[in-house]
């Protein structure tokens, strides 16, 4: 198996991905890479032991998006053959976001630095960003005369809201961590000492909860964006219903009238 992403899982059920590919700011183009990170969102998804993710990047970037140098070789064969790139997108970069909407895990983005193209909206496939003071955020596609080909303008109005989504898009520009929170992107910017502590603290608040009543809130949050009320309240009334049968809502009932903390199984 590749390295270029590494898996590691603590005794709280964290699990920590990190970017590895540090000498090249950990683009996002490899097909391998693409493979890879689709594999451990459905192992994630299938370990019941898994019970919240981080993602970050190796050396001083979080990921620096597409790689432009292959980009520009690419370039005649991209121009000549568009039949190929539309599946070239499918194939690729288009799985990231898939793999991360089914993924009923709540995942952390520690953004460790530059966050460019792809890699700022590979942030905004998280649930949750947060960011060391050297990161960096830009929605870079026009700047290189391109769209964003991996779901960017779906992804981050719903992230900063649609005024700032078309400002970052349409203008490029670089925000920095301070200008990232003021605008919502990010929910915590921190010494970037700190950062994956700050990442595991989070994910340990998390991961205390119940996990299978974590996961379903995570789903209906992610189906709200896209569904009716009326839709979204049968599958609230359904979830309802599936964790009313559990043994870690009984225990956390107990343990809320018998005054003392509550010891989750997952069961």
């Amino acid at each position: 198996m590749t390295d270029k992403i590494l898996y590691e899982q603590d005794e709280h059920g964290i699990v920590l991905l990190t970017l590895n590919q540090p000498e090249a700011r950990n683009p996002l183009t490899d097909q391998d890479l693409i493979d890879l990170f689709c594999e451990l969102c459905e192992r994630m998804q299938n370990d019941p032991t898994v019970r919240v993710a981080i993602l970050t990047g190796a050396g001083s970037a979080f990921s620096s998006g597409g790689n432009v140098k292959r980009m520009a070789e690419a370039g005649e064969a991209r121009r000549s053959d568009p039949i190929s790139t539309r599946g070239y997108y499918r194939r690729g970069i288009q799985r990231i976001p898939l793999a991360l909407d089914k993924l009923d895990v709540p995942i952390i983005a520690a953004v460790n630095g530059p966050a460019m193209g792809a890699g700022c909206d590979l942030t905004t496939m998280c649930d949750i960003r947060i960011a060391g003071e050297s990161a960096r955020f830009a929605e870079s596609f026009v700047k290189l005369g391109l769209v964003a080909g991996d779901g960017g303008a779906w992804l981050l109005p719903r992230a900063v809201g649609l005024s700032k989504a078309f400002e970052m898009a349409l203008t490029g520009d670089t925000l920095d961590a301070q200008q990232a929170l003021a605008c919502g992107l990010v929910s915590q910017v921190v010494p970037d000492a700190e950062l994956l502590d700050a990442a595991r603290k989070l994910a340990r608040r998390i991961a205390a909860n119940p996990p299978q009543a974590v996961r379903m809130t995570k789903r209906l949050i992610r189906e709200g964006q896209n569904t009716r009320l009326d839709t979204l309240l049968e599958m609230s009334a359904a979830f309802q219903a599936l964790v009313h049968t559990t043994a870690d809502h009984r225990e956390a009932a107990s343990a809320f009238v018998e005054k003392r903390s509550p010891t989750f199984t997952g069961s």
